[in-house]
């Protein structure tokens, strides 16, 4: 897995046990959170998700980075890959969360781009999804943004969620 990734004006980098407090602006936000039908996280709370994160990237060869604003060197989000498991079938999710006082500047489509592009270049991954809960219409914009396509509604854990999928192009094929 790759250290870092480094866009025009973002910094991704594998994250760390100590970006719980520079994460909890995000996760600790009501309005960002409600888009997942959660509470606000306290800082033990994004200590263990931080660490769930870290295991998941020891175990999987892949995880999230954490997304530094290059210009302040700023933490405002995260953005990466987990293995998830769908009919049975383990796939990569490419997941996006940016703070919400940085959205509308484009950062969560090039954060997601620069994932999407490690992941079917580098990685040599077949295929990647993203599940993004009914009704968020904003990052379904950034799925499209970055050439995924709806490909179809699931249930996961309670709620309801639009599976956005795209396949690395099979160059024997022309594509």
């Amino acid at each position: 897995m790759t250290d870092r990734i480094e866009t025009e004006r973002l910094i991704l980098r594998l994250m760390r046990r100590d970006d719980a407090e520079a994460l909890l602006p995000l996760f600790g936000d009501p309005v960002f959170i409600a888009s997942f039908e959660a509470t606000p996280f306290d800082l033990d709370e994004m200590e263990a998700w931080v660490e769930r994160n870290l295991v998941h990237q020891a175990a999987n060869g892949v995880g999230l980075y954490t997304v530094v604003l290059r210009s302040a060197g700023l933490v405002i989000g995260d953005c990466g890959l987990e293995w998830i498991d769908i009919d049975g079938e383990p796939v990569a999710e490419l997941g996006y969360d940016i703070r919400r006082d940085h959205w509308g500047h484009g950062y969560a489509t090039e954060a997601a781009s620069a994932i999407r592009d490690h992941a079917l270049h580098v990685l040599g991954l077949p295929r990647l999804v993203s599940l993004i809960q009914v009704g968020n219409a904003a990052s379904m914009r950034v799925a499209e943004k970055i050439g995924m396509t709806n490909a179809g509604a699931l249930n996961r854990y309670g709620n309801r969620y639009f599976r956005y999928e795209l396949r690395r192009p099979d160059p024997a094929a022309g594509g």
